[in-house]
């Protein structure tokens, strides 16, 4: 969302702004995140309107976030694998119009995450924190894969 925020936002605002996203998607309670993005709104309205009013539309999907710990929203928000990875599918597959069989596509999606996979060696940030709260919160769940 940050990043689909900063689209048309010039360099010379760009940490002012990011600065402040960052009160919204990292306050503690939900109340709080819309107080945050409340006072983004009376600072930006003015010259970037479209910023407040994106994150408001999307406000339905986005205070789900909050009903979470901060150690798994913080892996949450900091972790872009899924865009990655999608990312790398999407430039795959669309290097190549038409496929003549079903299995070729598969293959080449395949091979399109077995060459990503090769680069991803950052791991999360507090990774073990947030790995302990999932154990906590979703144990059950989790059991047969750790």
């Amino acid at each position: 969302m940050v990043r689909n925020s900063m689209k048309y936002v010039p360099w010379k605002d760009y940490k002012t702004i990011t600065a402040d996203l960052k009160e919204i998607y990292q306050a503690t309670t939900e109340d709080e995140a819309l107080l945050a993005l409340e006072h983004f709104g009376d600072k930006w309205d003015e010259k970037y309107p479209q910023i407040s009013r994106s994150w408001t539309a999307h406000w339905d999907n986005l205070n789900t976030l909050f009903s979470y710990p901060q150690d798994i929203r913080r892996a949450i928000y900091t972790t872009n694998a899924i865009e990655s990875l999608n990312s790398v599918i999407r430039k795959a597959t669309k290097k190549r119009k038409l496929f003549p069989t079903d299995e070729s596509a598969r293959k080449v999606v395949y091979l399109a995450i077995m060459n990503a996979s090769k680069r991803w060696t950052m791991p999360i940030h507090h990774w073990k924190q947030a790995l302990n709260r999932f154990m906590i919160m979703f144990e059950e769940q989790l059991t047969e894969y750790l």
